[in-house]
């Protein structure tokens, strides 16, 4: 998923286009949230936000940064960019790339910069007065946006540039950047009627107001559907530092002496795979799957039918039948149909293999003893059981071997040093927003700066759910800029002094947000709006998902994997044993993502007066229409704690992640055919593919590098759907 990019006029029209999210939550311990700094009366000459920042990289100084200058930032920010914008309107002289295009791109560099850090503070280290300065603001910064967006002197020189844009001798990137220009004020509605202009504008600012209010209901529902257990007993199963930091949460939440279960953002939660007592599981998935719609100030459902229907008449008022259309027009996919195809394809295979693991399932249960039906509260106990017994191997068997720093610097960073050269050394004089919080410098193979990279990796409530990468600042030739870049994750932390040991998934969530990351550092293009991972939403994973590859690949592996007591390295056959579980739980980890995909399209398929007064019975109608109300699996996310969809950028593009999928499992085949680590093929990555952000086409990106068209048949045999499976 991606949060708010740096916000020149470009970057306004890219706001949903600038963090990637993995699909990996973890819970948040509890810990009361912080303010930026103590409150005071800002003047200009004490709000940072309103210069450059004189830090290296230009690296916010968050040791600086108190809530209240955000205030002064957003309106003397929206204040200069209005000036600049009305600026280039008056121009008298004719419209030319550099008097109208460049100069929008180098307009709202203060808005930028404020809406650049108060997007990420409020996903990674939020407080109330932050709150109430996101819900204040977000219709407002609409409204600005609009106003820039639906002015039709400004469109007129865009347009004129557009029509003889073959005629001004313009380098490539230059005539993407106008044609990109062009096509998001179309679609911002530069072409409708005064009157529909004034309904959009109605519409965008609801919408924005919506969509805060959304995100701020599912932070506040999961630390208020926290689960609390009188007894250790009840958390058996459990280790024994992990009924520990359950204690430590519950007294800090105001239960002393309880034991306090967090959740995530997921449907699943990840206590269900160990604990023992079946009611104790029962009890933590309904608080699950009931966040956002047991009623309360917390309830999503009517925020959800609202943005749906919103949503849907503004895309009839730009021309598209619905949602859908309206956003899949500018990626890969194309059409809601394209999309339909592809999830026909997987569903199916998807749900019988599920079946078939439920079968398994039902099978150990009754070899136990139980005489009940297998339920979603029991799938990750006893397929961890099943596991051990078709693998003979516990996934907490390789926890010892994936200690944080070693799995980050001898594996994350150690991969990336042998693929493209690249030097990492942290810098502990930055300041930070927080004290979890490490930031490196990153270096070129000859010296040269790159950039730098923030890891911000413990859960806290504070932070909203999930795993993204995002650019605190980023990379543009035109503003000559190096990026900078952060990882956010939400591992829990250990208790004080103990050592901070990842679970599989979450070694490859490390790998997978770096990804991203380096797609960030990489980037080498003039102009923002071009920048980095501004790319299509359905293309944006790809980078990411292909560097998952590097956590197993042997000479990495042997590299990081070693035992935080002993040293020593994780034994091959422990290695063998999780290589060949690779598509164990496939059908579950498949259906339950396919579900969710399929709710967003039908959700966002519906056109002007069609949305459902029940979202959650349209939800259930929809999973049965498509053959996957197989209670066992529910969806990966539901509609009230939806985030990516209602919250983030990815509405009618929860696709998007399968779909990068189909191009990451066909580059880690063309990875192996040619050799897989080596600096030579981390060259032909980064300088086909990395480097270049949004100037080309996604698919020709993607040509350019493997010389192919992507083999589906590569992502179906990954995910065990493949008939030889």
């Amino acid at each position: 998923m991606r949060s708010p990019h740096p916000l020149p006029l470009a970057m306004l029209m890219a706001l949903a286009l600038a963090a990637c999210e993995r699909e990996s939550t973890a819970p948040a311990p509890a810990e009361p949230a912080k303010e930026v700094a103590s409150v005071s009366q800002p003047s200009r000459s004490d709000n940072p936000l309103l210069a450059p920042s004189p830090l290296p990289y230009e690296y916010p100084p968050f040791d600086r940064i108190r809530n209240e200058h955000f205030r002064e930032g957003f309106e003397r920010g929206m204040a200069e960019h209005r000036e600049e914008v009305a600026a280039i309107v008056a121009n008298e002289d004719p419209p030319t790339f550099e008097n109208t295009i460049v100069a929008l791109e180098l307009s709202g560099e203060t808005l930028g910069r404020v809406q650049r850090i108060f997007g990420n503070l409020t996903s990674a280290h939020t407080n109330p007065e932050l709150e109430k300065i996101q819900a204040e603001y977000a219709p407002k910064l609409a409204a600005h946006m609009d106003s820039i967006l639906l002015d039709g002197k400004l469109f007129a020189r865009i347009d004129e540039l557009f029509k003889r844009r073959h005629e001004l001798g313009l380098d490539a990137e230059s005539l993407r950047l106008l044609e990109r220009y062009h096509r998001d004020f179309v679609r911002a509605g530069a072409k409708l009627t005064d009157a529909d202009k004034e309904k959009l504008k109605a519409i965008n600012a609801e919408l924005a107001a919506l969509q805060t209010r959304f995100s701020q209901n599912v932070l506040n529902e999961v630390n208020a559907s926290a689960v609390v257990f009188d007894s250790a007993e009840e958390l058996e199963g459990l280790e024994a530092a992990e009924i520990e930091a359950a204690a430590k949460r519950a007294e800090a939440a105001g239960h002393p002496g309880k034991y306090l279960i967090a959740l995530q953002n997921t449907t699943g939660q990840p206590p269900l795979a160990k604990l023992k007592r079946r009611e104790s599981r029962e009890r933590i998935h309904q608080a699950s799957v009931a966040r956002g719609s047991r009623g309360g100030e917390f309830d999503n459902r009517e925020v959800v039918a609202k943005m749906v229907a919103l949503r849907a008449e503004r895309a009839a008022l730009l021309g598209y039948p619905n949602h859908a259309a309206y956003v899949l027009e500018t990626s890969t996919a194309q059409t809601p149909e394209a999309v339909e195809s592809m999830l026909r394809k997987l569903v199916p295979a998807a749900v019988a293999n599920a079946r078939r693991e439920a079968a398994d399932i039902q099978a150990m249960i009754r070899a136990e003893g139980g005489d009940f039906e297998l339920e979603p509260w029991d799938w990750s106990y006893y397929a961890e059981k099943v596991r051990q017994q078709k693998y003979a191997f516990d996934g907490e068997a390789l926890r010892p071997y994936f200690e944080l720093d070693s799995v980050l610097e001898k594996g994350v960073f150690y991969s990336a040093e042998r693929l493209f050269g690249i030097r990492f050394k942290e810098r502990k004089d930055l300041p930070v927003y927080h004290p979890d919080v490490r930031v490196w410098e990153v270096f070129e193979a000859d010296g040269r700066p790159l950039g730098i990279f923030i890891g911000d990796f413990y859960a806290r409530p504070s932070k909203r759910g999930g795993a993204w990468m995002n650019a605190y600042v980023a990379q543009s030739g035109l503003r000559n800029r190096l990026a900078v870049v952060g990882n956010h994750l939400n591992v829990p932390k250990p208790p004080e002094g103990q050592p901070t040991l990842l679970t599989f998934d979450e070694v490859n969530t490390l790998f997978h947000e770096f990804g991203h990351a380096l797609h960030g550092l990489f980037s080498n293009v003039r102009y923002p709006l071009l920048s980095g991972t501004s790319v299509p939403r359905d293309f944006v994973e790809f980078p990411s998902q292909v560097y998952e590859m590097w956590a197993t690949w042997p000479e990495v592996l042997a590299n990081y994997a070693r035992h935080y007591q002993t040293g020593e390295p994780i034994p091959q056959e422990l290695i063998d044993k999780v290589l060949a579980a690779e598509t164990f739980n496939q059908g579950f980890a498949t259906t339950e993502y396919l579900a969710a995909s399929v709710t967003d399209q039908a959700i966002h398929r519906l056109g002007p007066g069609q949305t459902p007064q029940d979202v959650m019975a349209f939800e259930a109608k929809t999973l049965a229409e498509w053959g996957l109300d197989f209670a066992p699996v529910p969806p990966r996310y539901r509609f009230p704690y939806f985030s990516h969809v209602f919250g983030g950028g990815y509405s009618a593009g929860y696709y998007s992640y399968v779909w990068s999928e189909v191009l990451d499992a066909d580059a880690v085949a063309w990875f192996r055919e040619n050799g897989g680590l080596t600096p030579e093929n981390g060259r032909r990555f980064r300088d086909t593919l990395l480097s270049r952000g949004g100037t080309a086409e996604a698919m020709e990106l993607y040509r350019n590098f493997a010389g192919r068209d992507p083999d589906i048949r590569h992502l179906l045999k990954r995910r065990g759907l493949d008939a030889e499976s």
